[in-house]
């Protein structure tokens, strides 16, 4: 820690001396720990603050309430009280020791009286620094300053232990190997592979949690390979490693799971993109089939996009994210029929059926362009920069963006003298089809074309269109 990483941290305008004063003249302990400690030996930029100390949650909570905006003591039950004030948010945990029942998803927790015994039940030595308000000076009983400078993700106790104490730690143990770039300790591998079973009793969302971190890494191909390896996402995405099977000849020189690992890290890191990267090619182990042309995977898109909102659901992502990457991986190789032409229909269809997605698909098609060869990757890329350009030209004659009928249903039923219900939805896709197919036409038109449906359908005939006099 630079000598100006500890005078920002002094700062009387900052929590950590703030919060020192008043716990200290109360009689209590308070230290600086965790991911503000690593980040601040690391020179990183601090915005949030985890503290310990030996005060109880009640008395933390009445301490902080004179000092913050607004305290929050969801966490109060297993000894953390959170806090923010102006744009700092702060946690203050009691000294804790905390141990989960064999087949339970919340911790019993029971309070230590001492920041040594604290340490040692946090995830990783890296992330077991506390460090002393007193006088500044660190406390690391685990060498977690060592293993800073050597850049490694240890356990402070022995791994099984540390990762009994919250399973979840296995599956962090690869979020901070891709977001620190830290290698992984073997015995903590090792200790993964052979405990993974206990994350079954780990939630969703907290496992989502951990997984969108990850995901949200600079560049978390490696540390997703390594998770795979581990055998641990056969307990919360066991159609990734099935993927490792399975040859996909338009990559010959990749297996998919490779191939999947390289298109996530090519992809920004946006949530939606990143999980659709990962979750593109899952349909392929159930859609191989053997023939005289070698090894396909026809429809695996179809197959993959459902077993995508199966998994993200039960990860307990929002629907909105569920229905977005589901629709990536189902519309991922539609650009592809490029080899067969555009026809100006085809265009407004994708760009229909991509609707807000446009952006993501497109940049998805890139990303999963990872041959070895390449004239291949240019001629794909080529295209898919020619149908780019095909959009933005006729996006200039046309709203491409919200593409509908001149007509509303409400037009429809009035017109038809039809009620509300599935006919007036028939007619709407009808309506709809034709503006796809043919581009923009008018209202005379569409009113035209209800009416010979409804005469079809055994309507009375409603007389001219309402609009007639427009045309």
């Amino acid at each position: 820690m630079t000598s100006k990483q500890l005078e920002f941290l002094l700062s009387p305008d900052l929590p950590p001396a703030q919060l020192w004063e008043i716990f200290s003249a109360a009689g209590h302990q308070l230290f600086l720990v965790g991911g503000s400690v690593r980040d601040a030996f690391l020179e990183r930029e601090l915005d949030d603050f985890d503290f310990a100390t030996d005060a109880h949650p009640d008395d933390v909570a009445s301490l902080l309430d004179g000092w913050a905006d607004a305290v929050y003591k969801v966490g109060a039950a297993f000894g953390t009280v959170a806090a923010k004030r102006g744009e700092h948010t702060v946690e203050v945990t009691t000294f804790r020791d905390e141990v989960y029942h064999d087949k339970s998803r919340k911790p019993r927790v029971t309070f230590s009286d001492n920041i040594e015994t604290d340490l040692s039940r946090r995830d990783f030595t890296v992330n077991s620094i506390a460090l002393s308000l007193d006088d500044m000076g660190p406390v690391d009983p685990y060498g977690g300053l060592a293993d800073l400078a050597a850049g490694v993700l240890k356990t402070p106790l022995d791994p099984e232990v540390s990762f009994s104490d919250d399973p979840l730690r296995m599956l962090r143990l690869f979020r901070f190997h891709a977001t620190l770039g830290f290698r992984l300790d073997e015995a903590a591998v090792e200790a993964v592979r052979a405990m993974g079973d206990r994350l079954e009793i780990v939630s969703g969302e907290r496992i989502r949690d951990e997984l969108s971190k990850l995901l949200l890494a600079p560049a978390p191909g490696a540390a997703l390979d390594a998770l795979v390896q581990s055998t641990l996402t056969e307990h919360f995405l066991a159609e990734l490693p099935a993927l490792a099977m399975e040859i996909d000849p338009h990559h010959r020189h990749k297996d998919v799971l490779a191939h999947t690992m390289a298109v996530v890290d090519k992809s920004s890191p946006d949530l939606v993109l990143r999980l659709a990267a990962l979750l593109h090619d899952i349909g392929k182990p159930d859609t191989r089939e053997f023939g005289p042309g070698g090894v396909s995977f026809h429809h695996h898109e179809v197959v993959g996009a459902r077993l995508a909102r199966r998994r993200l659901r039960a990860l307990r992502y929002p629907k909105e994210i569920v229905d977005d990457v589901s629709r990536l991986v189902f519309l991922h190789l539609r650009p592809h029929t490029l080899d067969m032409g555009w026809t100006d229909s085809a265009v407004r269809r994708y760009v229909r059926d991509a609707g807000p997605l446009l952006d993501r698909l497109n940049e998805l098609v890139r990303c999963d362009v990872t041959t070895a060869n390449p004239r291949r990757e240019q001629a794909i890329q080529t295209r898919i920069d020619e149908l780019e350009t095909r959009i933005a030209v006729l996006a200039e004659h046309e709203e491409l963006a919200s593409l509908r009928a001149p007509i509303d249903g409400t037009d429809v039923m009035a017109y038809l003298g039809i009620e509300p219900g599935p006919k007036v939805g028939e007619i709407m896709e009808i309506l709809l089809e034709k503006r796809i197919d043919d581009g923009p036409y008018s209202r005379l038109d569409a009113f035209e074309i209800a009416r010979g449906w409804g005469m079809e359908q055994g309507l009375s005939d409603p007389g001219p269109p309402p609009d007639q006099e427009e045309e």
